[in-house]
């Protein structure tokens, strides 16, 4: 792949004497230096060094492996899952959670935060566009000693001096180093804008991961429970058959044992559903004792997430966009780098009023006025520059690495979850047609039982295997809604780069492109 262009090595910056040596020839001095200062202020608009941005290149399949084949094509009614993405679920407790989330969650105020910090960096470096202007006043009683030297009998050795000064200074920005600063700032806060959707992202799929493992939690709940009940008129049905002489005392225990297993399991699962809840309250920015969710087990498949095209990928995935934006940084801190090859230019004047007495002091005589510029150029540092600006090209180099790793990270989690979607829809089939048989095992085993051909071991053994398998079942479900969950985490869930903050950064009254 083709090495981004920077154009000349920033050796090849530096100014020379040449340069400017037209000005020399100019053949008349008094002519010559408002021109000189004409020429510099021009500058400001056309002199700023250091590469143009462009975006890094990055392959992009057309299309994505893992779809199933039969998978139906995006609908209007699937734009639902962009935006507040969790509606597709159609849970109205679950909606009501995630609303929660952007009033509440306090992670994503402290996100919130460092993308304000960031933007307020912007308008910090911004401010370099202007003037810096400084007012004051000032007043002092100077006695001065008779015996000092060089006085004679008529110096005053008393004197008062009022002073109202304002002075400005301003650094032109001739060769970018400004306008650079105040690119990489405007790319880091939409870097860190990115940044708070990702967090944001992450907090809602986060909760839809915890609401659904507890409503998975609550079917296999209600499973056991379903369950415990059976064995309950399994063992009183043993017991009628051990009184009346027909079942011996070992099916007793067999059928009690099971029971008594059974309902350790339906409650331990409550274990790891109060968690679950726990998470939940966490998340919504309430303390976890003052939150309680109702028992409601989910049965029902996820749904269909058209994944659209790979291309789409790369404006709907909110860390994309922040690895982008700081590429673009790294770009601009090279400009920055290059500049200080380059002289800067400083433009000062200070004025006021100063007079021995107060009552002179606002006057036309009392005025002051002073104007100047400097020019002032790095001649020998000992390879620093060289040390900075080969920094800042590394820095870029490491931001390219990072946005094109981000990139086919990207790609890979959604054909992950493509292909577990894809794997455990058939299993899902496959452990229904088991969960079938198991059931039809133990009716066959229970009829057998009653009718004295066959001990309660093969009951027993016929009642775990389904237990098994209907758990089972609930836990592929589980595994499904999960990966349903992580596929629109990992398409972006709704997010598009378009939503980035716009802020104009050329804001400069001499420089704006309007870009």
């Amino acid at each position: 792949m083709r090495k981004p262009d920077f154009g000349p090595r920033t050796s090849d910056f530096r100014p020379q004497p040449s340069d400017l040596g037209f000005l020399s020839r100019w053949p008349r001095p008094e002519v010559r230096r408002p021109v000189v200062g004409l020429v510099l202020t021009l500058l400001l608009s056309g002199c700023a060094v250091g590469p143009r941005y462009a975006k890094p290149t990055t392959p992009a399949p057309p299309s994505y492996k893992e779809v199933p084949p039969d998978w139906k094509t995006a609908q209007p009614s699937d734009q639902m899952a962009r935006g507040k993405w969790w509606e597709i679920f159609q849970d109205q407790q679950l909606n009501a959670l995630e609303e929660q989330i952007n009033v509440s969650n306090q992670s994503l105020k402290a996100a919130e935060a460092q993308f304000q910090q960031a933007r307020a960096l912007v308008r910090f470096n911004r401010a370099a566009y202007y003037p810096t202007v400084t007012a004051g006043a000032s007043g002092a009683r100077e006695h001065l000693s008779e015996h000092r030297p060089l006085v004679s009998a008529s110096t005053q050795t008393n004197g008062t001096d009022l002073v109202i000064p304002v002075d400005a200074s301003y650094e032109a920005d001739v060769f970018g180093r400004v306008r650079h600063t105040v690119e990489a700032a405007h790319a880091n806060a939409q870097a860190s804008a990115a940044d708070l959707e990702s967090v944001r992202l992450s907090l809602h799929a986060e909760l839809a991961f915890d609401y659904f493992e507890m409503r998975t939690l609550d079917a296999e709940e209600q499973l056991l429970l379903s369950n415990v009940t059976s064995f309950e008129k399994a063992l009183d049905l043993t017991q009628s058959r051990y009184k009346g002489g027909v079942s011996s005392a070992v099916d007793v225990a067999q059928a009690q044992t099971q029971l008594e297993n059974t309902r350790t399991q339906a409650i331990d699962v409550m274990v790891q559903r109060s968690q679950n809840e726990h998470a939940i309250a966490t998340l919504i920015g309430q303390p976890a004792p003052t939150f309680t969710s109702p028992a409601a087990a989910w049965n029902s498949p996820p749904p269909d997430i058209p994944p659209g095209v790979p291309s789409e990928l790369l404006e709907r995935r909110p860390d994309i966009a922040a690895a982008e934006r700081r590429v673009a940084a790294g770009n601009a801190q090279v400009g920055v780098a290059r500049a200080t090859y380059f002289p800067v230019f400083t433009l000062t004047g200070s004025g006021g009023f100063e007079s021995t007495a107060i009552t002179t002091l606002i006057q036309g005589p009392s005025g002051f006025l002073t104007a100047g510029a400097a020019a002032a150029v790095t001649a020998f540092d000992g390879g620093r520059r060289r040390a900075v600006s080969d920094q800042a090209r590394a820095a870029y180099n490491e931001s390219v690495a990072n946005y094109r790793q981000t990139v086919l990270t990207a790609f890979q989690e959604v054909e992950d979850n493509l292909a577990v979607l894809r794997i455990l829809n058939d299993e899902a089939m496959a452990q229904q047609a088991a969960v079938a048989a198991a059931e039809h095992s133990l009716e066959l085993s229970t009829n057998r039982y009653k009718g004295g051909v066959v001990s309660y071991l093969e009951v027993t053994t016929a009642q775990s295997t389904a237990l098994a398998d209907e758990r089972a079942a609930v836990d592929i479900l589980r595994r499904r809604m999960t990966a349903s969950i992580s596929l629109i985490k990992a398409l972006g869930g709704g997010w598009n780069s378009a939503n980035l903050p716009r802020v104009r950064v050329d804001s400069h009254p001499q420089t704006a492109t309007g870009q």
